[in-house]
């Protein structure tokens, strides 16, 4: 839906909430949740979705009239689809995802190919001269690279891969008027983790190699190209994620604006934190919170600041709770998509101050028109912090909107 002075913003949420890998059981759940949301919400005006479909869903939604169909069931019950969550390629629920959710890497045609798939769902349901576009990963995992040459590789292909998916983008604009993109999304321990990472990639790699090869494709200049390049690869702002690196809001925006990269969507989410003091007996009740929040499904990275200033990395959080006791730790931040509506969890905090200071400065700054609720751990929550799941949703929703209230 549209929200924000002039209706600027589209406000949706991920519908990764929700358990589903087929077309069948994603089809199921928007026909059950949104028509409540949107009535509580926009009962007179059209309501917004943000699709998460699985490789195996978006195949399954190309097939036959299944997708013609959607598209009349949009119609009929006045919403639209302007972001599709193309990150897990598999199973993400009730399985052990962790490091598997960025499975296929870029080094693969198959996440090419999935990515195409999304390109043709995202042409046929967006309208006519209208913008979307779909998330993806940050290219592959770290632990799964072990030598310069192997990062080289991964970037070298995802590149290639990026500009097949640009061409037909570039087709799609030219035929309809209608605006796709791509958005790459960082995430702590991945190839991509940092903004400034981000950046770097752009510039070394995605312009560089990128544009005369796109200008091959499209026969086209490289000048031209590299244009394209910038208007059809765009990253995901997620939140969380950036959080849990100690990025601050205004250094990403500044960052990303400076470098001349597009923000295609922020996902609005928070971490999981705590600031620790030096008293042994608080930091074993931190523990025994955290601890609450281990599970075997999703990963958890921690990044911890030291008293020097320095960041330290753990792949998930059990391994961080064993080093909880050294001294020099004063804050740890963990992958963990926290309700937003939320600051406080007994001894433990969420960065739901970074989200305020997103939603304060894009309201300034109009760095994107997207902007996605994504908070997908309610199954995982500790049981307290449970609630039914449309309430749950509300709530969120009720938060953001709350942050676009005049001063």
């Amino acid at each position: 839906m549209k929200i924000g002075k002039n209706g600027f913003f589209h406000l949706t949420y991920c519908s990764n909430i929700h358990p589903g890998e087929t077309w069948v059981e994603v089809s199921n759940n928007i026909k059950k949740y949104v028509p409540v949301l949107k009535t509580h919400f926009a009962p007179n005006n059209p309501f917004g979705i943000g699709l998460r479909l699985s490789n195996q869903a978006a195949n399954e939604l190309l097939q036959g009239s299944e997708l013609a169909n959607f598209k009349n069931w949009l119609i009929e019950n006045q919403c639209y689809v302007f972001t599709i969550n193309g990150f897990p390629y598999g199973g993400f629920h009730h399985t052990r995802v962790k490091e598997e959710v960025y499975a296929p890497d870029w080094l693969t045609t198959a996440r090419r190919d999935y990515c195409l798939n999304l390109v043709k769902i995202l042409a046929e349901l967006t309208p006519p001269h209208g913008e979307s576009g779909f998330s993806t990963t940050p290219l592959s995992y770290k632990p799964w690279v072990e030598t310069s040459d192997e990062k080289e590789i991964i970037f070298q292909t995802a590149t290639l891969f990026l500009c097949q998916i640009v061409a037909e983008m570039v087709a799609i604009y030219h035929h309809t008027g209608k605006f796709l993109h791509i958005d790459i999304e960082a995430e702590p321990d991945c190839l991509i983790e940092t903004v400034d990472e981000a950046v770097e990639f752009f510039k070394q790699w995605l312009i560089p190699v990128g544009a005369p090869y796109l200008a091959t494709l499209l026969h086209i200049s490289a000048a031209r190209a590299e244009k394209y390049l910038y208007h059809h690869v765009q990253v995901c702002y997620d939140i969380c994620h950036s959080s849990v690196e100690f990025e601050e809001p205004a250094y990403v925006f500044k960052r990303l604006a400076e470098a001349g990269i597009r923000i295609g969507k922020i996902q609005i989410s928070a971490a999981l934190k705590s600031k620790l003091n030096n008293n042994i007996g608080s930091r074993k009740i931190i523990a025994k919170h955290l601890a609450q929040f281990l599970d075997r499904t999703y990963l958890h990275q921690v990044v911890e600041h030291y008293t020097d200033g320095s960041l330290h990395h753990f792949t998930d959080l059990n391994l961080a709770l064993k080093h909880l006791d050294m001294p020099q730790i004063d804050e740890l931040r963990t992958h963990f998509h926290v309700p937003i509506f939320l600051d406080n969890y007994q001894t433990l905090q969420s960065t739901q101050h970074d989200v305020r200071n997103v939603l304060k400065l894009i309201q300034k700054n109009k760095a994107t028109h997207h902007l996605e609720i994504e908070t997908y751990t309610w199954e995982v929550l500790p049981s307290k912090l449970k609630l039914d799941i449309v309430s749950s949703i509300e709530r969120e929703y009720e938060w953001v909107l709350q942050q676009f209230q005049p001063a």
